[in-house]
């Protein structure tokens, strides 16, 4: 991971897109800081996208997608997308503005998987001493998550036994910095950043990743850092660094919310540089 100040001029006067996460990116403290938010702001004013991709549940992200200046939010690692239909500028985005909510599973999928999940989700705490459901798992729609380090804590050992369960049941599992997700179907961060970039922009993300910036914390970003040239950890990336296969090609002096407004203003100072 390189320091910031080798993200060169050139490469980051040709970004047009932000993709990011939120937990412990643009959230501190499990909050968005007056930072990252007049950060999104600038980003969005200079005419970039900016979407936030995300492993917290549909619930949870809704009202951010209308209050927060995102293009959309890809919520469930995937699953789900939030985009307001007449985007205003913030903070104008107001709830009066209809949203527009998109699935990558059909209902009949959606609903026969959440059935199986829930048994999963009982072998879980049957099986992994001190697991928990997460406190967000209410809204949430084509996932399971067992909370490890936002309101409970899981070691290392239970960690891992819970992915194995998840796996051994057919589940996708991955670990974010706060929960560990479950989930049937093909769908994670990347093929969902994909999807809502061809629904909202008509565009093949693919063929324009170099123009793209991911920003994200923790493991459950690795496959994102790994998929774009240019990929940003806030610093505090540094706490699952033994773990990541795929670490982020620049990481910021500052954490958190702190860390993403620091990487909007590379990007943003290099637009008028």
């Amino acid at each position: 991971m390189q320091e910031l100040k080798h993200w060169s001029l050139k490469d980051r006067r040709g970004i047009t897109g932000v993709l990011t996460d939120i937990d412990d990116t643009l959230t501190t403290d499990g909050a968005i800081t007056a930072d990252a938010l007049a950060a999104l702001a600038a980003l969005q004013r200079a005419g970039l996208t900016v979407i936030a991709v995300t492993g917290r549940p549909a619930g949870w992200s809704e009202p951010f997608a209308r209050a927060w200046p995102l293009d959309a939010v890809v919520a469930e690692n995937g699953a789900v997308a939030f985009s307001l239909q007449k985007k205003a500028p913030w903070p104008n985005s107001a709830d009066h503005h209809p949203l527009a909510k998109r699935y990558q599973q059909d209902a009949a999928t959606r609903c026969a998987n959440y059935a199986r999940m829930q048994q999963v989700a009982q072998r879980i705490l049957r099986e992994v001493a001190g697991a928990v459901l997460a406190e967000d798992s209410a809204g949430r729609e084509t996932d399971i998550a067992i909370d490890h380090h936002e309101f409970a804590h899981l070691s290392a050992a239970r960690i891992a036994q819970t992915v194995q369960i998840m796996q051994s049941e057919g589940m996708n599992a991955t670990v974010s910095s706060i929960h560990i997700n479950g989930w049937y179907g093909t769908h994670n961060k990347l093929t969902g950043a994909r999807w809502i970039v061809s629904e909202l922009l008509g565009r093949e993300l693919d063929a324009e990743r170099d123009r793209w910036v991911y920003v994200g914390d923790s493991t459950n970003d690795q496959l994102m850092f790994e998929a774009f040239p240019h990929s940003v950890g806030v610093a505090n990336v540094r706490r699952f660094e033994a773990q990541l296969a795929h670490p982020p090609r620049y990481i910021t002096e500052s954490e958190r919310g702190a860390g993403f407004a620091e990487m909007a203003a590379a990007l943003l100072a290099a637009r008028t540089g």
